[in-house]
């Protein structure tokens, strides 16, 4: 008798007897399997480069694939080791991951049977992808989160090689804390059926955003804290002046934005998200529920507004896993979207990394207001991660060759 394999990707592998196809594309590895006798597609992003990141090189093969997983309905199995976007290939990785999250939600609601499999790291743009997945299978050894450790210690003012703060961060964002947040969640042990697994994950179901929609009403009892309750106040700012000349009306409530703008004597729902503050679960949570709620009327346009640069890279949020939340909100504007209505998304001033991806990849058209800033993270992140930062805001230029905006706005200033 063989000896059972020593670790998840191996015995991941042996389950689906994958064969790999073609010379690797950076981190990743397609190939093809099968299970019970049924062809699989397989695509394999390793820890090989930059921590398993995610970049140009990624995306070209990945969004291909998934497009024919839609269209064939052919089960995807996808491993996934990754820090997430490679950041040290800037906005172009940004523009990516936006194609990437998108080509992939929309995989999963054409009805494409994928499961996702998990290595030592799943952070960032890679968590949001492995919660597209109706169901994830963690390594014994898996950390979850928008925020790696070294991210996550330094905002709680620690070192990320402390002892006591690496026991905390484990029992918050470890497989163990992942299995117990979610019923879609299994962690792997040595000797554990992987095929069995699989046939669960890959069971086939309905395209549809119905079990989205339940997951975010399940995620509100998920607030450790609950929904604080505060009063909605009225906003004005100058650029939202220049923009909806014919008048709006907007009211801010812990940095989601919600009202109505005039455009061609028409009314306009207007939904954003502001502040200085990183966006947290409570703060997403809202958004999404204020875009769900829209989905139902299927308003013909929307007008998304961002301010804000990034998640909040807090254990506090990451309790209640963070990329649900803010997953949830792209998959709102989605749905939004596939029943007809055209998003659109400007961008006032800053924004960047997972809340960026997740607001504009269901956008017909992002706009970017002159000087406005979008970054892959904001500085101090990047600093961490590279150990350089990045000061100048980005060229409207290099925006649209990276694909992270398509048109600029000059309010007020003369063509």
């Amino acid at each position: 008798m063989s000896a059972s394999p020593a670790n998840l990707l191996d015995a991941l592998r042996t389950a689906v007897a994958f064969e790999p196809l073609g010379a690797p594309a950076g981190n990743l590895t397609f190939g093809k399997g099968q299970l019970d006798g049924r062809p699989l597609r397989v695509a394999i992003v390793e820890n090989r480069i930059a921590s398993g990141s995610i970049g140009k090189a990624e995306v070209a093969k990945l969004v291909p694939l998934l497009s024919i997983v839609a269209r064939e309905k052919t089960p995807l199995v996808v491993w996934l080791d990754s820090a997430g976007a490679r950041v040290s290939e800037g906005l172009e990785a940004l523009g990516a991951f936006r194609r990437l999250f998108r080509e992939a939600l929309a995989a999963r609601v054409a009805g494409a049977p994928i499961a996702m499999v998990l290595g030592r790291n799943c952070f960032g743009g890679a968590s949001m992808l492995a919660h597209l997945a109706p169901r994830r299978l963690f390594s014994p050894n898996t950390q979850l989160a928008m925020s790696g450790p070294a991210i996550l210690a330094s905002a709680a003012g620690a070192d990320a090689l402390d002892e006591m703060f690496r026991a905390i961060a484990q029992a918050t964002i470890g497989a163990a804390a992942r299995e117990k947040a979610s019923d879609a969640n299994r962690a792997w042990a040595p000797g554990m059926d992987v095929a069995a697994w699989l046939r669960g994950a890959l069971a086939p179901s309905p395209g549809s955003f119905d079990a989205f929609h339940e997951r975010h009403q399940s995620l509100r009892a998920r607030l450790e804290k609950g929904l604080t309750t505060r009063q909605p106040e009225a906003m004005r700012r100058k650029e939202l002046e220049k923009l909806f000349p014919e008048g709006y009306q907007a009211l801010e409530c812990d940095g989601v934005v919600t009202g109505e703008a005039k455009r061609e004597g028409a009314a306009v729902p207007l939904l954003g998200l502001v502040g200085s503050t990183p966006v947290g679960a409570e703060r997403a949570w809202r958004f999404a529920q204020a875009a769900w709620r829209l989905a139902i009327q299927s308003p013909a346009r929307l007008e998304v507004l961002l301010d804000c640069e990034t998640h909040a890279p807090r254990l506090e949020d990451e309790k209640a896993v963070l990329t649900e939340y803010i997953v949830d909100m792209g998959v709102a504007l989605a749905a939004l979207a596939a029943r007809g209505t055209h998003v659109e998304l400007t961008i006032l001033d800053r924004a960047g990394g997972g809340v960026y991806v997740a607001l504009a990849a269901a956008a017909s058209r992002v706009a970017v207001v002159f000087g406005a800033d979008i970054q892959v993270l904001p500085g101090a992140a990047v600093a961490s991660i590279l150990g350089a930062n990045r000061d100048a805001v980005g060229d409207p230029a290099e925006y649209r060759a990276a694909g992270v905006a398509d048109v600029e706005l000059k309010l007020g200033l003369p063509p």
